[in-house]
């Protein structure tokens, strides 16, 4: 029996809509008066038939609801005597009161209403150094929406053999290997990691192994866990200015003193960098320099390594989209010059197939790759198997290969069409560079006004175009009418759509 009387249970305030589940709404509305209060702990509940009849529901649907409010504590009964809202032990019992005075078991007095929630701050929950650290240093939302015209860091997508890569993965389901349905390796699949291996070897000249190699959820981890592991809070990182803000954002949030180093026309300014002094880790792209397309001359990427090897540093190399070279063969990249283990080399299958894919790799010095397995397996354990499976397939059987030189046939064609239907004789813009690698193109603009008048321009036209000077560092030292620029995507949409584009732009721009 109850400690004390409680209220009378009275079902007529339940109300049910007879189209959706009866049982459900029951137990919701039950629940949702024990947590309110007005069910208090000890009250007597009507038995299954009465309360059916009072509802006019069947017995089931009752039965059913009481069931949940069982399962989850929240009703108890007692034998031979009914059942009861549920009443904790004497010494848990909390000394909650409701509007009778009397003292309560379960706690009646939790809001059900999100409008009561009280709000809480973020900096009442992270610390301090790590809310201004991400409130600094965030990614910003994608896009959102289909690829149009000019969107970066965007392949030609919709060129990607969905077909294939639905039979393949069809194929592994139907009868998957129950060792790869449990927990698999941090670093990556073994297949897919000798697979990608050779492909390095054959396409890029890296002298690699399968055992160098951990997967991935895309290059944006690569570039966090070297972060994680390299940088110490305080330690000086030095990145391309103007460059990958991501990448900036991943070593700023481990503590990273972020050091911009100027980029000219022949790459990261690995004096700039020297003179830093401090700088434990460069981060840089030398096949095609994001944002402004340089590809690093020989001589600067042996200087770069030069430097690693004098100061002991580190170099990640992001190789982001080095299968787009459009004159000869893709450049070998640094990775495959390094002979001291100081380059990391970032790399990533979203560019030759799609960005939602998340699988990318790092190729690391041998006596790292535990570390970073290690490390990898705190936050993920491991990589979705289905992918990866999917992915050694696809590349075993040759798609992968046939499918990047597709990419790169539709890349340089779609690079034409915009180049050829650029508006000419654009007030306060240059002339457009010559592109021989990568997804997108880099245009001057001889102010900060004029970019920003020129994008607004084009957004009420639907054409997407990205500003230059959102890639430099806040504190660069460059004059900021000197940031200033165009970046243009052209591999996201097919030709028609390129041109119907430029003919847009050429008419908001009154070209």
């Amino acid at each position: 029996m109850p400690d004390s009387p409680a209220l009378p249970f009275n079902p007529a305030g339940i109300e049910l809509d007879r189209h959706k589940g009866l049982s459900r709404q029951l137990y919701q509305a039950l629940r949702l008066r024990i947590l309110d209060g007005r069910l208090a702990s000890g009250t007597r509940l009507p038995a299954t038939r009465d309360l059916a009849a009072a509802l006019a529901i069947s017995r089931n649907s009752v039965v059913r609801a009481y069931d949940q409010l069982y399962a989850e504590g929240f009703i108890e009964g007692r034998v031979g005597d009914g059942t009861y809202v549920a009443r904790l032990p004497q010494s848990e019992k909390l000394s909650t009161k409701v509007s009778t005075g009397f003292s309560t078991g379960l706690p009646t007095a939790l809001s059900t209403k999100s409008t009561n929630l009280p709000g809480i701050s973020s900096s009442k929950v992270i610390h301090s150094g790590a809310l201004q650290r991400l409130e600094n240093n965030h990614l910003p939302r994608p896009p959102s929406g289909p690829p149009k015209a000019f969107r970066v860091g965007v392949p030609a997508f919709d060129l990607f053999p969905f077909d294939v890569w639905t039979k393949l993965n069809a194929a592994f389901w139907r009868k998957p290997d129950m060792q790869q349905l449990c927990y698999g390796d941090p670093a990556g699949d073994a297949r897919l990691r000798s697979l990608i291996a050779a492909y390095l070897r054959s396409s890029r000249g890296m002298q690699c192994t399968a055992e160098q190699i951990v997967i991935t959820s895309g290059a944006q981890q690569a570039i966090s866990l070297c972060a994680q592991l390299l940088v110490e809070p305080g330690d000086g990182v030095g990145i391309e200015n103007p460059g990958y803000r991501a990448a900036g954002h991943a070593f700023a949030m481990s503590g990273g003193r972020l050091q911009g180093v100027p980029v000219d026309a022949e790459g990261m300014d690995c004096a700039a960098l020297a003179a830093c002094g401090d700088c434990r880790v460069a981060y840089v792209t030398p096949s095609h320099q994001y944002p402004t397309g340089v590809v690093m001359s020989l001589a600067r990427r042996l200087e770069l390594l030069a430097w690693a090897e004098r100061t002991q540093g580190w170099i990640v190399e992001d190789d982001y989209d080095g299968e787009y070279r459009y004159t000869g063969a893709p450049l070998a990249p640094l990775a495959a010059l390094d002979r001291q283990g100081r380059v990391l080399y970032v790399g990533t299958f979203g560019k030759v197939a799609f960005p939602a894919l998340r699988l990318g790799y790092l190729v690391l010095p041998q006596g790292l790759v535990e570390a970073f397995s290690q490390r990898r397996a705190v936050d993920v354990r491991h990589s979705e198997v289905s992918t990866q499976v999917v992915m050694a397939e696809f590349m075993a059987a040759g798609h992968f290969q046939r499918h990047i030189r597709r990419m790169r046939r539709a890349a340089l064609s779609r690079r034409n069409t915009l180049m050829e239907g650029w508006p000419q004789r654009l007030a306060g813009v240059g002339s457009l560079p010559a592109v021989s690698a990568g997804l997108h193109l880099t245009v001057s603009v001889d102010s900060v006004a004029r970019e920003r008048q020129l994008i607004e321009q084009a957004e009420t036209v639907g054409v997407e175009i990205n500003g230059l000077s959102n890639y430099w560092l806040p504190d660069s030292a460059t004059p900021i009418d000197l940031r200033a620029g165009l970046v243009l995507g052209f591999a996201a949409v097919p030709e028609p759509a390129i041109e119907s584009a430029l003919a847009r732009l050429r008419q908001v721009w009154r070209v």
